[in-house]
This record gives C-alpha cells, sequence and structure tokens, in this order.
C-alpha cells in the first residue's frame, strides 16, 4: 500500500478508507490512525451535533495536536465524508424470505433500511452531498439499491435514476423528521402535544370559507392518525414503485 498515486484520483485519506493505503508517511507506527480519527468525530456529532466537530475539537478529545490530525484528513471536508459513511455502515442483511421477492420488495427493503440509518444517525443529515457516493458504505448502498432491479429489463441509466429518486425521498423525508424533532425538543412539548397544538392553530386560522379545502384536512383523521406512523413515507414509496411497475412491465415483454 504505497504512498504513490494509485489514480483513484481520491484523497489520500478516503484511499486509506479502502485500505489503499496503510499511513500516511514513514516511521514508528503513530498513535494516531484513520478509523480512531472518524470515530472521535463521529461520537462528537452524535452527542452534540455537527456544528461541535472541527479538527481542533476532535484533536483534543483523542488528546493530539490538531496539526498531526491533517497527517490523516487534509481538510474537515475529507473528515465529513468518512464520517457520512462510518454513520451510513453496510445495508441490513436481506432476511431469508427476501430468496422470493421481487424488486418491489427488494427496493422497499433498501428504502427503509436507508431510512432507519438516517433517522438513527440525523447528524449525517447536516452534512452537505458535494460528490458521488466513493466511500465503502456509500458504494455498497448503491450496490444493493442497483441489485434490487437485476432482471427487470431496466437500462442502467433507468437504474441509476430508480436509486437517486428513491433515496431523495429518503432523504428528504428523514430530514423533516429529524428537524421537527429538533424543534420539538426544543420547545420542551411531547410530540402529541405538538401536534395538538398544530392542530389548533390551524383550526383559529383557517375556516371553511376561507380555506375550505384546510377544513376538510382537519376534519379527518389525517392528523389523528391512519394506524401506520410512517404512512406518509409509505405513500411516497409506494407511488414511485407504482410508477415503475409499468415500465417494469413493459420491458419484460417480447
Amino acid at each position: 500500500m504505497a504512498d504513490e498515486d494509485s489514480g483513484t484520483g481520491l484523497p489520500a485519506s478516503l484511499e486509506m478508507a479502502w485500505g489503499l493505503r496503510e499511513r500516511p508517511g514513514k516511521g514508528p507506527r503513530p498513535t494516531l490512525t484513520l478509523p480512531r480519527i472518524v470515530e472521535a468525530a463521529v461520537s462528537l456529532a452524535a452527542t452534540e451535533g455537527m456544528d461541535a466537530v472541527s479538527m481542533g475539537r476532535v484533536a483534543k478529545e483523542l488528546g493530539a495536536s490538531t496539526m498531526s490530525l491533517y497527517r490523516y484528513v487534509a481538510a474537515k471536508e475529507e473528515l465529513y465524508v468518512l464520517m457520512s459513511d462510518a454513520g451510513a455502515g453496510t445495508p441490513p442483511p436481506l432476511p431469508p424470505e427476501a430468496a422470493g421477492w421481487g424488486w418491489r420488495e427488494l427496493l422497499t427493503h433498501w428504502a427503509y433500511g436507508q431510512r432507519a440509518t438516517l433517522l438513527a444517525n440525523s447528524w449525517i443529515l447536516r452534512i452537505p452531498i458535494t460528490a458521488p457516493p466513493t466511500t465503502p458504505n456509500q458504494l455498497a448502498w448503491m450496490e444493493r439499491g442497483l441489485a434490487a432491479m437485476a432482471g427487470t429489463g431496466l437500462g442502467e441509466d433507468e437504474k441509476l435514476s430508480t436509486v437517486v429518486l428513491i433515496g431523495g425521498l429518503v432523504r428528504n423525508e428523514a430530514t423533516m423528521a429529524a428537524d421537527m424533532m429538533d424543534a420539538i425538543a426544543a420547545s420542551g412539548v411531547t410530540p402529541q402535544q405538538a401536534l395538538a397544538q398544530y392542530v389548533h392553530t390551524l383550526r383559529l386560522l383557517a375556516g371553511p370559507e376561507s380555506h375550505p379545502a384546510v377544513t376538510r384536512l382537519l376534519d379527518s383523521d389525517a392528523f389523528t392518525g391512519s394506524g401506520e406512523p410512517d404512512f406518509q413515507f409509505r405513500f411516497g414509496l409506494d407511488r414511485i414503485l407504482d410508477g415503475l411497475a409499468p415500465l417494469v412491465a413493459e420491458r419484460a415483454r417480447p
């Protein structure tokens, strides 16, 4: 695992994540390692939020100098990419019954797995997406999503577009959920209390003459619950898959 250019075009820190570089420089093996740096940064993000993550603060958590971190990570943005990869982890294993699943069930499992990961590690959502996936875990998720459509007859560009479309739904829904939960936590009320207050406010502001559609919404059970806590996510995902189904059927015809 030499220090010379491997031809990947990736920064040295990302090549280390792939195992293409063992460690920077030569001489005695240092006490710091790239996994330790990333682990400390992830711990900070999980406990204090992304605003707490800086090269100086991570170095302090590790009992090291800030400059020593730059032997492994050239910039904070590189650290963010590695943190995202660590937080994403690998896709969950498929259950035994997946052997009989079709593309729709496989994509649903993939989407829910991504959603669960983002909701459990909402700090990832605070990291801007600045480049396509190039890290090990990110590519593992991409591989799983593309593989779900094997045998559908879809073109590779169509598979990629499907992965991007569903991934966008997952990230948007998780971001809204995280934003709402952060706001509710800051307000000091329970989610149920926050929802009740919102409905009460809407009833004061929207009447049947000025906002008849909103009034019908308030008079329905849309806010009181449909029995499925993730109804909105399921609804959006099903509509995407419903739209994909005719295309898959068309590709399957001789």
